[in-house]
């Protein structure tokens, strides 16, 4: 899905903004990120909301990088700071040990995130043992982890063959795709 990021910081900012009603913290992330003049003006309020939230964090060198792909590895950490509402990140580090994805390692800067969403089944892996943390993640990835945070997939529809077209539809129902 292209411009994955901007698509997702407009998902978590709507479903934020409706299940919190905590809009009053968003802020200019020109001050924030070098890069800011990347984001286009129509998901610069999703930007802005979802970054002083907490959920949208940036990057290490100060830039957000709105153009690029998000990984699986990203998404697992915007899902725990919308499920747990750590957005300071302060109970992340005792989840790294839970972690028994193959390919998720107790020192990756993501471990704490895996962990959280590994065992609160938030985050599939590929039936073999691995998570894959640096491949993009796609939209219906993205989705499926969205809705689990939210309560949906108790029933593990969102598993097995043709769970793309449950999560698209549920996505539909609650109209999370809209605009």
């Amino acid at each position: 899905m292209r411009n994955l990021k901007k698509f997702l910081a407009l998902v978590l900012a709507m479903m934020m903004a409706f299940s919190l009603m905590v809009t009053a913290n968003a802020k200019d992330i020109t001050a924030v990120f070098s890069d800011a003049e990347s984001v286009t003006e129509e998901f610069q309020t999703a930007v802005d909301v979802t970054n002083g939230m907490g959920i949208l964090k940036g990057y290490t060198d100060g830039t957000y990088q709105p153009k690029n792909n998000i990984r699986r590895s990203e998404m697992t950490a915007l899902v725990y700071r919308l499920a747990t509402g750590d957005a300071k990140d302060e109970s992340n580090e005792i989840h790294k040990n839970y972690v028994t994805f193959k390919d998720v390692a107790t020192n990756d800067w993501f471990a704490g995130y895996v962990g959280y969403c590994q065992n609160a089944e938030l985050i599939k892996g590929d039936g073999v043992g691995n998570f894959m943390p640096n491949r993009d993640v796609t939209g219906y990835e993205a989705l499926a982890m969205i809705l689990r945070a939210m309560g949906y997939d108790q029933n593990h529809e969102f598993e097995g063959t043709g769970w793309q077209v449950r999560v698209g539809s549920i996505a539909t129902q609650r109209h999370i795709l809209d605009n």
